[in-house]
């Protein structure tokens, strides 16, 4: 996969399109990641003991890859591989740097 854990992305397809946000979770045999604060649900949780109150808890839920593109700086960027001393690294295809 070319997007990794920690990447900060932009959103480019379905309901939230536009927004940006870090990479929390990646689903390689899938192909699906989870973005902070995007596509967002909420569970009913019930209340464990006598007297506590349910909640409503929000947390994110995965988006499929192709739905996001990587930001460099405030640009979004696709990304291609080069070997630089015998090692595989990411680059911005726009800038051509190191990712």
């Amino acid at each position: 996969m070319k997007i990794k854990k920690g990447d900060n992305c932009i959103v480019i397809a379905g309901n939230d399109k536009g927004k940006t946000g870090k990479i929390l979770e990646v689903f390689v045999s899938v192909n699906r990641v989870v973005v902070e604060g995007v596509n967002v649900k909420k569970k009913h949780t019930r209340a464990k003991t006598r007297g506590e109150k349910g909640q409503i808890a929000e947390f994110p839920m995965p988006i499929h890859m192709s739905n996001v593109m990587l930001l460099e700086g405030k640009k979004r960027t696709r990304i291609g591989a080069k070997v630089v001393d015998g090692k595989n690294v990411r680059i911005a295809k726009k800038s051509g740097k190191e990712i």
